[in-house]
């Protein structure tokens, strides 16, 4: 059901650190977080996706999924799934906020006219863990950075390693090139097909219910984060593990 569903809730779960690291086990191996200052305190595993600040400062990513993306395109093995645990979800005049939206690579494949379908097979893009962020802020810092995780290069379409369905691997956040072409052009490619894919009818949105834990195939969708909710009144943590490194091929 999930390579074919590609996302997947199983609602009203209650369950510990400990139980929650063990259900994600299933699906493979637990992937190492790189933005190691928002994971869990006690369970290093877990990275927390959250508004809420101590001390001053956020205890997560406050700002996770501001752009359409798959996670961690930017690893050399990105995960194959990623599970999503809301812990506490923020609600105003009893509607619940901070849907998640999720978009289907394989459908806007499948609808790309085969003249663009023959372009862009076989062409191979750079991922970059700064995106086009990298051209600004200090070299410094993201030179440390890169110590520990370099630009990798994917495919274009990546086909899924179970289904066998071509699906796009671009986003304009986190891609920054594609070899053998000028940047101007690779671009102008990476953005127009990228805007393919958030079509509303390869859509599904999330509506998040506390005790949700939501599953999801990277290969298969992109997804991005609403932020209709405010700090410090409407609170939200969520508990995110990724699993499972999958070829990319």
């Amino acid at each position: 059901m999930f390579n074919e569903s590609s996302v997947l809730c199983l609602r009203g779960q209650n369950l510990t650190e400990a139980q929650y690291i063990t259900f994600a086990k299933r699906f493979g191996n637990i992937e190492k977080i790189f933005m190691s200052d928002f994971a869990h305190k006690d369970y290093p595993e877990i990275f927390l996706v959250s508004n809420i600040k101590e001390n001053g400062r956020d205890i997560g990513h406050a700002d996770a999924g501001s752009v359409w993306h798959t996670d961690m395109s930017y690893t050399d093995r990105p995960p194959r799934a990623t599970l999503l645990y809301a812990v506490e979800v923020p609600v105003r005049d009893g509607i619940a906020l901070g849907n998640t939206t999720f978009a289907s690579t394989a459908a806007a494949y499948d609808d790309l006219p085969d003249s663009t379908k023959a372009k862009i097979d076989g062409l191979t893009v750079i991922h970059d863990v700064f995106g086009r962020r990298a051209k600004s802020g200090t070299h410094k810092q993201q030179d440390e950075a890169r110590k520990n995780q370099p630009k990798v290069r994917h495919p274009f379409v990546r086909t899924h390693p179970i289904t066998g369905r071509k699906c796009l691997y671009v986003s304009p956040g986190e891609c920054i090139g594609i070899e053998a072409m000028a940047e101007d052009e690779a671009m102008q490619l990476i953005n127009e097909v990228s805007a393919t894919i958030p079509q509303e009818r390869f859509q599904h949105v999330h509506k998040w219910q506390v005790g949700d834990i939501l599953i999801w195939d990277n290969c298969a969708v992109q997804h991005l984060a609403s932020f209709d909710y405010e700090w410090p009144q409407e609170r939200r943590l969520m508990w995110r593990l990724t699993v499972g490194g999958s070829l990319t091929a």
